[in-house]
């Protein structure tokens, strides 16, 4: 990328900068391929932050089905996290992954799972895991809260053969016709996912992030301390795509020997290492065998970092230099945290990294793990927190004796508790990526790219007021 007109003089954030649209060919969004080219056969350069608000094996399982994906985080033991990605490598690749209860829950306990929103559902299966119908989640909205699922059930229930839609086209306008919003899909009698018209139409457009068997690729964190090629070669066995070594300050001996030790056992997967935000932290641990960096430190909504310790750098400027290092080196970057709106998306890849974590923004969607809360006012929200808080530390430590653990809560920060509250108008993450990726595409067009690469090069980058930020928001009500 270039900057236009004006080189900075001081460090930069996301809101501080701006694309500069250049002459174009390109006639559609849909032309253009936002593949990352970083090993990790991403098809959109989208990955769910290793936060354990944020991600766990349904939306990670979500996100590579379109492409993106998703890093369990370093909090679950070993055996939850074996279990979390054998789970995700045995979901559909063209349906999605059913939500299934028993006729004995009730409409309360399922509302605690997914909103009454249209396009969803769940199947009912009794103690033998025999299939008993569907509930479209618009039905339970109009429901009495303690009313058992299996009394919901009525008349004929809609289902769709496998056999019946070999493409997603079809699936498409199958439902159409039987107009269908949402349908169980089974196999000889077996639910094998569902379906709904929008994920069957998103199944035209997105391409999923499988390995070479044909499963949904899905990745995994430790951290440095503890035997680290132990649980590296354990999460390789479980069939973890990519394996990320993370802690908060990555610019240390403590994780450079662990990128070493790592990186010796020539597991074959791709291995990211952070997070840092300097040239010589990716010179370091691309030299200790990293192949991909995560970039960041406090630009995170949970993070309170720079409030508490000073320690950080404004987001940009961080992935602008840390890439073009990890270029030279023949490595890539993933920037790690800051990002607000689909623009930040596009700002950190026309700085040079090949993907974007995102953290919060996931943690307020149907697929992030934790139940569904109600506030006083109705509106439906998920608990999120930081990495670094008291919540964090005593999740990770669980199994330590009680003074080793209050010594770690003592230094505890970060925030324990924040609302993250669903878009009624977006509740899934697959509604935010349509989002994100329709927004990055057209920032490509912009910009006359065709590729990732392209738009790094291409890309023309202003420097703003804060005044210039504020005028390119919309306006939420009339003036």
């Amino acid at each position: 990328m270039k900057f236009y007109d004006a080189l900075p003089q001081h460090d930069l954030t996301y809101s501080d900068v701006f694309l500069v649209p250049s002459r174009s060919g390109i006639r559609s969004r849909l032309d253009v391929s936002i593949a990352p080219s970083d090993g990790t056969g991403m098809s959109i350069p989208i990955v769910s932050a290793n936060m354990s608000s944020v991600t766990g094996p349904r939306l990670s399982a979500t996100l590579a089905r379109r492409g993106g994906l998703g890093v369990l985080p370093q909090d679950m033991h070993l055996q939850d996290l074996d279990s979390a990605i054998r789970w995700v490598k045995d979901q559909p690749v063209a349906f999605d992954s059913p939500l299934s209860l028993r006729p004995e829950n009730t409409v309360a306990d399922a509302l605690r799972q997914l909103p009454a929103v249209e396009g969803h559902g769940i199947v009912l299966h009794d103690e033998r895991d025999k299939y008993l119908g569907c509930i479209s989640a618009a039905r339970l909205g109009t429901a009495l809260p303690d009313a058992r699922l299996g009394d919901l059930l009525h008349g004929q229930l809609a289902s769709i053969d496998a056999d019946d839609v070999p493409t997603a086209r079809e699936a498409f306008d199958l439902m159409v016709a039987a107009d269908l919003q949402f349908a169980p899909v089974l196999r000889h009698g077996h639910v094998i996912g569902t379906l709904s018209r929008t994920s069957a139409l998103r199944s035209t457009i997105y391409t999923p992030a499988v390995d070479a068997s044909g499963r949904l690729r899905v990745a995994a964190a430790i951290g440095v301390n503890g035997d680290i090629a132990r649980k590296a070669k354990a999460l390789a066995s479980a069939g973890v795509d990519v394996l990320v070594i993370d802690t908060a300050h990555g610019h240390q001996d403590g994780m450079i020997a662990a990128v070493e030790t790592v990186a010796a056992l020539g597991l074959g997967i791709p291995l990211v290492a952070g997070n840092v935000v300097s040239s010589d932290g990716v010179g370091d641990l691309v030299r200790a065998g990293a192949n991909i960096v995560k970039v960041g430190v406090g630009p995170g909504a949970m993070c309170t970092t720079r409030m508490m310790t000073a320690v950080g750098r404004p987001q940009f400027s961080a992935v602008l230099e840390t890439a073009a290092a990890a270029h030279e080196l023949g490595a890539q970057v993933w920037a790690d945290g800051g990002v607000r709106y689909p623009r930040d998306v596009a700002l950190a890849l026309a700085a040079g990294a090949s993907s974007v974590m995102i953290g919060s923004w996931f943690a307020g969607t149907i697929e992030a793990p934790g139940e569904l809360e109600t506030d006083a006012e109705g509106r439906l929200y998920k608990e999120s927190w930081g990495m670094a808080s008291t919540k964090a530390v005593h999740d990770r430590f669980d199994r330590l004796e009680a003074y080793e653990l209050a010594r770690k809560t003592l230094f505890a920060e970060g925030i324990s508790s924040s609302r993250i509250y669903l878009d009624p108008l977006r509740p899934s993450v697959e509604d935010l990526l349509d989002m994100i990726t329709s927004g990055l595409r057209s920032s490509l067009t912009y910009a006359g790219a065709t590729t990732l690469g392209e738009f790094s090069e291409r890309a023309l980058v202003g420097i703003q007021s804060a005044a210039g930020y504020e005028e390119g928001k919309a306006l939420p009500v009339s003036w």
